[in-house]
């Protein structure tokens, strides 16, 4: 195995890159407002169509986190990662049919701006600011530093050199408005999703020469059975499995991956219906669209979510085999850095077995996941800022061409932050628990506030208040005084804890009486039409069948 890149490799990146550039100046030319238009820039003024929507929000979702973290989890956990995937798949499609009439019918356009509508000026600030700190230091900058430390295995830059590449590439995608980000993003899902299975097969070919005798990537899948039974189970017990943490030393699998608890106490359900349906990067692509459009895009996006498994998570697999066999010296050598293994090397150190061109190829795959991502969360950063602080406090009389050229600033401004600190995160070990751990600060509380706010007419503000202050300090409490205490199940008692102090505090300021703020609920916002039904059912099937393979 070569490590590196060759120049046929270049070439084929090459090429991916002027392609994605060159789309991107045409539809920002021929599909663009004609004036500088601010609904146009942040929402794309409802023009993406289904497939558009529901590729960009798996563009956004699939980054460095996937392809590294999550493959590095594998690599550590094994295939019990896959939970995130599986039930984000069933969250979408919930999201869809419950979630997603409530901000259209409402006309909603920032989530910020829902807790305005629905509560008051003073909750919907705090969370905006909260949401800027959150995807700047947390998603931003981990996905800079797990995309940087990727490119680094595979072309043997630095890391700094790669993180700037990457952040100025998309940069450049993000300058260009939603239409850009969400017309371009249907090139980089095929090409993540096109690499990412090739990586994938030949990840278990070469798991089948190197461990076994060559028969192919069944010979590989059976050898994963046979050589990690110990990464095949679902469900983990206490103090039954440990593993590498990534900083030199084992932690209990159970403490990322509580088992059965984390889907009774609700902490992968709080995850997922928090990322995915009160998430301003992820549901920015849906609201600028009608009813119809917004929930095909999200059921097509539920599809390729159930894709993920076979392009994340079994290369991750095939790694550890690989590593715990001693199979590959190159393979070995990358994963263990100064005597400690690190987990969140086996993807890139992986992608050195492709053979030169789809060496190339997964690299322009892992670099337009990467991209993507990077340019949704960053026009997300944009949109809450210019329009729930900066609008509100700074500058209200801003024209359209001027609240996009700030727009644009504020872009460039969480780069530049984003990159500055990305360095930093190589102390926390594994990068995919990072987000998890630190987003589970926020997200008890956020999802109490929406849900109430859904779905319960007495939901008042000081209750909504209670929740979104109550959400940090609890998470931190029994973070560290309860350390044993995995984090998916300090997120679901920090969410019922949440949800008691606003219920409680509602009722009592509600005096009996409904907000005067609650939606007006209509059964005919829920009602799904039969083609909905029938691919519902579909995703649900493939659920259940990579399930029971996998299982």
């Amino acid at each position: 195995m070569k490590l590196g890149l060759e120049t046929l490799d270049y070439g084929i990146f090459l090429a991916y890159f002027v392609i994605v550039s060159i789309y991107g100046i045409w539809i920002y030319r021929n599909k663009g407002s004609k004036t500088a238009d601010s609904k146009d820039f942040f929402l794309a003024e409802g023009s993406l169509t289904w497939w558009a929507i529901g590729a960009s929000i798996i563009a956004s979702n699939i980054s460095a986190e996937q392809f590294i973290g999550m493959s590095g989890q594998a690599f550590q956990l094994g295939l019990a990662i896959s939970a995130y995937e599986l039930i984000g798949a069933i969250s979408l499609v919930v999201i869809a049919v419950y979630f997603l009439p409530m901000y259209l019918k409402n006309n909603i356009y920032t989530m910020p701006q829902f807790l305005q509508v629905r509560y008051d000026s003073r909750l919907a600030t705090i969370m905006a600011v909260f949401w800027l700190f959150l995807y700047i230091l947390v998603n931003l900058t981990s996905i800079i530093y797990l995309g940087g430390i990727s490119l680094e295995k595979m072309t043997g830059f630095s890391f700094m050199s790669c993180a700037v590449f990457l952040t100025v590439f998309a940069v450049i995608i993000t300058l260009g408005g939603m239409k850009v980000i969400g017309y371009t993003d249907v090139i980089q899902v095929i090409c993540l999703v096109v690499g990412g299975l090739a990586t994938t097969y030949l990840a278990l070919d070469l798991l089948s020469d190197k461990v076994g005798s060559g028969s192919g990537i069944f010979e590989g899948l059976h050898l994963i059975k046979e050589k990690a039974d110990s990464h095949l189970h679902m469900i983990f017990r206490p103090n039954e499995f440990f593993v590498h943490d990534g900083k030199g030393g084992q932690t209990d699998a159970y403490k990322q991956l509580p088992g059965i608890m984390m889907f009774i106490i609700g902490g992968q359900w709080i995850v997922n219906f928090n990322y995915f349906g009160c998430n301003q990067y992820i549901t920015q692509r849906a609201l600028g669209a009608d009813l119809g459009t917004a929930r095909n895009g999200l059921l097509f996006a539920a599809f390729l979510k159930l894709l993920m498994p076979f392009i994340v998570v079994l290369p991750g697999l095939a790694a550890y085999v690989l590593f715990q066999e001693n199979a590959d010296q190159a393979i070995v050598s990358g994963i263990t850095d100064n005597g400690i293994v690190r987990p969140d090397n086996a993807y890139p150190v992986l992608l050195n077995i492709l053979p030169t061109g789809l060496k190339g190829l997964a690299f322009a795959a892992l670099t337009a996941a990467i991209v993507a991502s990077l340019a949704g969360k960053a026009n997300s950063v944009s949109t809450i800022y210019m329009l729930d602080i900066h609008k509100k406090f700074f500058n209200k009389n801003l024209n359209e061409k001027q609240t996009v050229r700030y727009g644009r600033v504020a872009i460039i401004v969480s780069f530049i932050i984003a990159l500055l600190i990305s360095p930093l995160l190589k102390n926390f070990g594994q990068g995919f628990e990072y987000i998890q751990e630190y987003t589970g600060f926020i997200s008890p509380g956020i999802l109490c506030i929406f849900l109430l706010g859904f779905f319960w007419k007495k939901a008042g503000t000081g209750g909504a208040l209670a929740a979104a202050v109550l959400s940090i300090p609890l998470s931190a409490f029994f973070k560290y005084q309860f350390p044993e205490m995995p984090f998916l199940n300090r997120m679901g008692l920090v969410f019922w804890i949440c949800v008691v102090a606003h219920v409680t505090i509602s009722l009592i300021q509600a005096k009996g009486k409904d907000n005067p703020k609650a939606f007006a609920l209509k059964k005919e916002w829920f009602r799904v039409e039969r083609p909905f039904v029938l691919g519902a059912l579909g995703v649900f099937g493939l659920f259940t069948l990579i399930y029971y393979i996998f299982w």
